[in-house]
């Protein structure tokens, strides 16, 4: 009786273990709900979670660079987007938040050429083209500039 006993306590154990297990998946969106309550820290540890399950998942890597950026940590956030980057190349967003953080840090030209990328992706992206314009705009290149933001007005309520 103490064998059947102990074998349903394992079954159970082990039906429940599985049924606790989070995915990268469940990280992730517990990561965004955290970002969206403005609890930066934990979704930080929830989107490490996510990558730690899947490190390949190039949107938790994005979303933590998202955060990280809105803290202050430049170059963490500009580490986890070249993470994403390199693993989804064709990512439009992660080439945008990219090169938005190179324009906190006054980098430029590294910016803009972010920002291309991001345009040769999304053409339609309003928000790449005006602020491809604006770090345009900071390096007196005014006539770049200026057709970069009639782009960015062109796209805006469409």
């Amino acid at each position: 009786m103490r064998f059947i006993y102990a074998i349903f306590i394992l079954l159970l154990a082990l039906i429940t273990s599985a049924q606790c297990q989070q995915t990268a998946k469940d990280w992730f969106n517990k990561g965004k709900a955290l970002d969206d309550q403005g609890n930066y820290a934990d979704a930080i540890k929830a989107y490490d979670e996510a990558i730690r399950i899947d490190p390949k998942d190039s949107t938790a890597w994005t979303a933590k660079g998202v955060v990280l950026s809105g803290l202050g940590k430049y170059d963490e956030a500009i580490k986890c987007y070249n993470e994403s980057i390199q693993l989804n190349p064709k990512d439009a967003y992660a080439w945008y938040n990219k090169g938005y953080t190179l324009r906190l840090l006054h980098k430029w030209i590294e910016a803009i050429e972010c920002y291309n990328e991001t345009i040769r992706l999304n053409p339609k992206n309003a928000y790449a083209w005006y602020n491809k314009g604006y770090a345009l705009m900071l390096l007196g290149r005014t006539k770049e500039a200026n057709a970069a933001f009639a782009e960015a007005k062109s796209w805006q309520y469409r």
